[in-house]
């Protein structure tokens, strides 16, 4: 079964990077995947992966991370500086941020109309009744 776990910008919001960090990868950890709304800072991002790698070992393989930009190309000059006005005093909302684990997610593909989110087959182990 595949689970997809929504965490609204605002649950992170008054948390301090390690702490913002820890909990998308306590999800991931349990192979959910993260819907994030908005996107964390690059300097976040960057500290995350740092994290990741050093906790891969044989039961976590590591995370796939993928951040969607909403298209801004067609905005009027008065939208983009509402919209940057608006980022810089609520935070990084604009956008989606998807973090899975490396297990579970083949691939992220992304263009303008849609995000597709190519898992991989995993087989489970059963035991057997004795």
């Amino acid at each position: 079964m595949l689970t997809l776990q929504f965490i609204p910008y605002s649950e992170i919001q008054g948390l301090d990077t390690s702490k913002r960090i820890n909990k998308l990868l306590q999800v991931a950890k349990q192979n959910k995947i993260v819907v994030l709304e908005g996107r964390l800072k690059k300097e976040e991002e960057t500290e995350l992966i740092r994290i990741t790698m050093e906790e891969i070992d044989d039961k976590f393989k590591g995370i796939e991370l993928s951040v969607f930009y909403p298209e801004a190309k067609n905005m009027q000059l008065f939208d983009k500086v509402k919209t940057n006005l608006v980022n810089l005093i609520l935070g990084e909302r604009t956008g989606l941020t998807i973090i899975g684990p490396a297990a579970i997610i083949k691939e992220i593909k992304k263009d303008p109309n849609k995000i597709q989110l190519l898992t991989k087959d995993i087989k489970v182990k059963r035991k057997k009744k004795r």
